[in-house]
């Protein structure tokens, strides 16, 4: 069994345990939610499947009073796989087959269904998407070399999930949020207009990603790893048919459409971005990836950002000014749009209480990321909100994994 690493939270203890040694059951303090798993019986029958071939799943918690007929769904994450051997790998584990999933799903945050955790949105219906396609539910092709059988049909999945949930009330939605984090916050930016089609006409319709704007950017070694990674990812799992036509018909390379500083100008829908400025999953693999610091330079300062030296706090910076060029349109002219880019090395915050709404959680003007979040929604207040340059937020919780 692969050793996890994670906060040491009574939180993250329980994601641990779910996740390392799912065929134990353990006691979840009551505030935490558990929600059963729900396999799409007909997902078959369309080809949607998980990498493995086995059923694609969702958790659902009904909502109830003012909120029953409002929806909210969740992209899980993990990651992606970009070639054979990795695809392989991954269909042999939770993250590829629904065989090796915990039935189980902890809803916090913002899946919490407790008001004075989630203000906004405890009482909705709310959906986490289980992931276990590798390509944030945007690949449609099958690999068959006639010994192994690689089914990468994250688009097909995507539809017979919605398909599924349509006659259970998401047909009749009068509210709809589509979320996710990290890969599932990628796909929020991918399936976000297709969301809204697929809904009724009058359903109020937004979108929201989670750590998942991932940049097209060179690293310390002047390689854009992630751009090479995307591409042979777009290749293999036949995702470029499923990405926004009108960007991939434009001047980029069709295969960039995959990264969100490019489709987003496309994006009709309302969203809101939340994003570290310092993602760690960025930090590590793409302005610092393994490859490009073989001699360990970087690693007293990836595992704690206060023992970065000074050139390295200035090229930490310079990706941060990367991040906020590649917003700047969407800041500046985004009339329904809301961001919050915080300055904390984290990834991810919407899932977990600690970060999303409790006493500590970090802050910007004194409000909260779900505070932030719901003043969007609701179209309260306008909400764009960038932290200043770090070390400056001392509500910062950060996640070094």
């Amino acid at each position: 069994m692969k050793s996890c690493k994670t906060r040491t939270n009574i939180f993250a203890i329980c994601i641990v345990l779910l996740t390392c040694a799912p065929w134990i059951v353990y006691s979840v303090p009551e505030k935490f939610l558990l929600v059963n798993m729900t396999f799409v019986p007909n997902a078959k029958a369309q080809g949607a499947v998980c990498l493995d071939g086995s059923l694609p799943a969702y958790h659902l918690h009904r909502g109830f009073g003012s909120g029953a007929r409002n929806w909210l769904l969740q992209f899980e994450g993990g990651g992606w796989c970009n070639d054979v051997e990795s695809c392989l790998e991954r269909a042999r584990s939770r993250r590829g087959s629904t065989k090796y999933m915990n039935r189980w799903a902890v809803f916090s945050g913002i899946l919490s269904n407790n008001a004075s955790l989630n203000p906004d949105f405890y009482n909705w219906n709310r959906v986490k998407i289980r992931y276990c396609d590798g390509a944030s539910f945007a690949g449609d092709s099958k690999f068959d070399n006639g010994t192994v059988s690689l089914y990468f049909r994250g688009q097909r999945i995507w539809r017979a999930i919605i398909l599924d949930l349509l006659p259970k009330g998401l047909n009749r939605a009068d509210k709809a949020l589509l979320s996710g984090c990290s890969a599932g916050g990628l796909a929020a930016f991918l399936h976000c207009d297709n969301f809204t089609q697929l809904l009724p006409s009058n359903t109020s319709v937004k979108c929201l990603s989670d750590a998942g704007f991932f940049l097209d950017a060179e690293g310390i070694s002047l390689n854009r790893t992630m751009r090479s990674f995307f591409d042979k990812l777009v290749v293999l799992q036949g995702a470029e048919q499923n990405l926004d036509a009108n960007c991939t018909s434009s001047h980029y390379y069709p295969n960039q459409c995959f990264f969100p500083q490019y489709t987003l100008a496309y994006i009709k829908t309302p969203f809101f971005i939340l994003n570290s400025a310092y993602d760690v999953f960025q930090f590590h693999h793409i302005l610092v990836p393994p490859s490009a610091d073989l001699r360990g330079h970087w690693n007293r300062c990836k595992l704690n950002p206060a023992s970065c030296n000074q050139n390295q706090i200035s090229i930490l910076q310079g990706f941060r000014g990367e991040m906020l060029a590649a917003l700047r349109f969407f800041l500046k002219y985004s009339r329904t749009g809301g961001t919050f880019i915080n300055s904390c090395f984290a990834h991810c915050q919407s899932e977990s209480q600690d970060t999303w709404f409790a006493a500590e959680s970090p802050r910007m003007h004194n409000k909260t990321i779900a505070e932030a979040v719901g003043d969007w929604y609701f179209e309260r207040k306008v909400t764009k909100e960038i932290d200043c340059p770090y070390p400056c937020d001392t509500s910062c919780h950060n996640l070094i994994p």
